[in-house]
């Protein structure tokens, strides 16, 4: 699957040469001279940076390879960019071989975070699909001299109004004779011609999934590859102040002992440092992690404890804060009001926590570097690894196997990093090998939080003035050594963007300290500011005496266009033209009213039953959840089934897009029920899923019902926005079922109590 398109290829022997004078402009973003702190989260297409690209290639055999830049976790994105291409070039699906392309900057933007793959690429690969077409029927006129606009290409085959017919396979060398068209005059297809696009298409790579053939990271085999297991600093910041590695020399099958320097400045995607194991085999690597004696300097870090550091947050949000948004006069209502709803909430630190933990295989030779990794990022790895060898970016080469999971954790290349370094140490080839243990005690967290919301309600219980504070360890602190500010990226997840429809509305942010790695998960900010407002939403409807559906909508009001900046506030839309995605309150109505349809809502439910919703919009779509649970005398917790409906614009597979919505429904009682990651000294307090619980079968609903709203806007993200609305929904449900509100997550034991 890492190969390079071995035959000739149509754009890099073609299209480079006449983009060069403007005859095709075949649109690749770029991340330009964004600085190496900030990568993997800000990157943006860069209109400065367009330049021909590598996506297409026919085979002398006419199969179609189509290269994917973007990295396969589980979404489905290879068989999203097969689709796309091949129905614009009007390509037979079982003449179509996807490519897995390798870290390099001519792709563009490789970083597959954001739910923005499909967003970020749709037309450039229609585009490109549509020029290939075009060189083929245009080929064919030439063959037989004919008018192209007679000429007509259909499944790998053009035919002319004659009836007389040519296959791609034939064409091959007569395409390479014809211009591409300018981008202007390319005709790509109307949703009606689509064949691929939007429609529910099997996973391309399905086969190889079932069968054990698909590679992933741990699946790389180099002959002459050692194994290294990695003791890390238990504290982030921490050194080595000694060790003793008499014992470990001593187990057969290890090789040698080698520490990793610290990091310098900020984390970034630095390695931790540490003692690693050098080993025949990964068995002879663990014995002698086990046998290793270290003592640690755990430096500023190691009086982090998670109670005490709660206790700071919920303090800091009760008091002013800097502002965010401001309408109205907030306080001024707040401080006159008599029915007023004030509520604390919290969410603790998260973990990723992907099936497959991380692991790369690198080969450092005099000049270069190849690696193997499960990352989500080649050009992140890239830049990593160059700075820690002191090489140049250009002579790192990064091969992109399959991921188990991703859920950001591996944005972000340390495990590349240290393999590289080890062998550039050991001098042969080093595959680094995290265990679950390690993943879950030494990862780049989601943020702790605390949330302070106060809201006035008028005479008819509807909000008349609205105050928001939140605090978190902010993502900024990976990149900017100490920084207590969250970035304006982190505050428009959910924050800044929030759609309550009040004459008085004040939003404001604490500094917060990080002494853990924070980086991005799934649906990242999105989680903890979703569960804050649409749980106070449910509660409000409660104080007001009103149905949490019909009050829900009253409360985001009418439809209509919202932009946050007449409101004094900085907010960049996901990176999306305001414009093309409008923060659309229309479109949350409708999913709300869709869902609400769906789980017949309204409906009598037994004692210990019932129903909780939720909407969000984030990564640019629109999401709405019921979720309908049963709480028992004794406080057990059951969900019995979530309804979704989801309008993401645009969608290429139906079926992924079900998919993933149900896999972040999922995703979403993980934030519920986890009992999220603590601190003691420093130290992460655990170390499994036996202690930072996944959901199990029996804590998932039977059904997660979907339903996509069918629309013309613009392709939005797909992957994460339906994880922020399911604590939400699960908690108000349980409001519902049995009369216990939820403010702090987890739920672990609230409702025995």
């Amino acid at each position: 699957m890492n190969q390079d398109n071995k035959y000739f290829d149509l754009n890099r022997r073609k299209f480079l040469k006449t983009s060069a004078i403007g005859a095709l402009v075949l649109g690749t973003y770029f991340v330009g001279s964004a600085p190496r702190a900030i990568a993997g989260v800000l990157e943006q297409p860069s209109e400065l940076a367009k330049r021909a690209n590598l996506f297409i290639a026919l085979r002398p055999d006419g199969m179609v390879e189509i290269t994917c830049h973007r990295s396969e976790m589980g979404q489905q994105i290879r068989t999203a960019i097969a689709q796309i291409v091949a129905d614009e070039m009007e390509a037979a699906w079982d003449k179509v071989i996807v490519i897995q392309g390798k870290g390099d900057p001519k792709y563009g933007d490789q970083n597959t975070d954001g739910s923005r793959s499909i967003r970020y690429n749709m037309q450039r690969l229609r585009e490109m699909g549509a020029s290939v077409r075009y060189m083929m029927q245009h080929a064919a006129a030439k063959y037989w001299n004919v008018d192209p606009q007679t000429c007509t290409a259909n499944q790998h085959v053009v035919t002319h109004s004659s009836g007389k017919s040519l296959t791609y396979k034939d064409l091959i060398d007569l395409a390479l004779t014809i211009t591409p068209p300018e981008a202007d005059k390319l005709t790509l297809k109307t949703r009606k011609e689509w064949r691929y696009i939007n429609t529910g298409m099997a996973h391309i790579d399905l086969a190889d999934l079932v069968t054990g053939k698909a590679i992933f990271a741990a699946d790389v085999r180099e002959p002459q590859a050692l194994v290294a297991i990695i003791e890390r600093p238990p504290v982030v910041g921490g050194v080595v102040k000694s060790f003793d590695a008499s014992a470990t020399k001593a187990i057969n099958g290890v090789i040698d002992v080698i520490e990793i320097p610290a990091p310098k400045g900020a984390p970034q995607f630095q390695p931790k440092g540490g003692i690693a194991i050098i080993a025949k085999n990964t068995w002879a690597a663990w014995q002698g992690r086990k046998a290793l004696k270290v003592v640690w300097d755990d430096g500023k870090n190691g009086d982090y404890n998670s109670e005490e550091f709660k206790k700071s947050l919920l303090k800091t949000v009760q008091t002013p804060q800097a502002n965010i948004r401001d309408k109205g006069d907030a306080m001024g209502v707040l401080a006159k009001s008599s029915n007023k709803l004030v509520a604390d909430y919290y969410a603790p630190h998260l973990a990723q926590a992907p099936m497959e933990p991380p692991c790369a295989t690198a080969m450092y030779n005099k000049d270069s570097v190849d690696i193997w990794a499960a990352t989500q990022n080649p050009q992140a790895d890239m830049k990593t690894v160059a700075a820690m060898l002191g090489m140049d970016e250009s002579k790192i080469n990064v091969h992109v196997t399959m991921l188990g999971g991703g859920f950001g954790r591996k944005s972000k290349p340390d495990f590349s990093a240290e393999a590289a370094y080890l062998s550039m140490k050991v001098g042969k080839p080093i595959r680094v090998q995290w265990t679950r243990e390690d993943d879950i005690q030494h990862g780049f967290y989601h943020a702790v939080s605390a949330q302070h919301i106060e809201a006035s309600l008028d005479k008819n219980g509807a909000i008349e003035s609205y105050l928001h504070r939140t605090a978190f360890s902010p993502i900024t602190s990976t990149f900017s050594e100490g920084a207590t500010t969250p970035g304006s990226f982190e505050l428009r997840l959910g924050f800044t963007d929030n759609p309550i429809n009040t004459p008085n509305m004040k939003l404001e942010n604490g500094d917060a300290q990080a002494k853990a790695r924070i980086g991005w998960m799934r649906s990242v900010s999105n989680i903890f500011h979703a569960f804050a407002i649409q749980s106070f939403i449910g509660e409000a409807a409660h104080k007001a005496g009103r149905d949490q559906k019909d009050y829900l909508l009253d409360t985001i009001g009418p439809s209509r266009i919202v932009d946050v900046t007449e409101q004094n506030a900085t907010y960049d839309n996901y990176g999306g033209d305001k414009a093309v995605y409008p923060l659309d309150i229309g479109r949350l109505r409708h999913v709300i009213e869709k869902v609400a349809d769906m789980s017949k809502w309204g409906r009598e439910l037994p004692k210990g039953r019932g129903l909780g919703i939720a909407a969000h919009r984030s990564f640019l779509t629109y999401v709405a959840t019921v979720v309908e649970v049963e709480v028992s005398d004794a406080g057990d917790l059951k969900v019995i089934k979530s309804w979704v409906a989801i309008d993401a614009g645009t969608v290429v597979n139906t079926d992924t897009v079900k998919n993933q919505t149900q896999g972040g429904s999922i995703y979403g009682i993980t934030t519920a029920i986890s009992d999220g990651i603590t601190f003691d000294k420093g130290r992460v307090q655990q170390s499994n899923f036996h202690d930072y619980r996944v959901p199990r079968m029996s804590d998932s609903p039977l059904e997660i019902e979907v339903e996509i709203v069918q629309s013309d806007a613009p392709p939005a993200g797909v992957g994460e926005p339906s994880t922020p609305v399911y604590a939400p929904a699960l908690c108000n449900a349980i409001f519902a079922a049995c009369g216990k509100r939820i403010r702090q997550l987890p739920i672990g034991n609230q409702l025995k109590a």
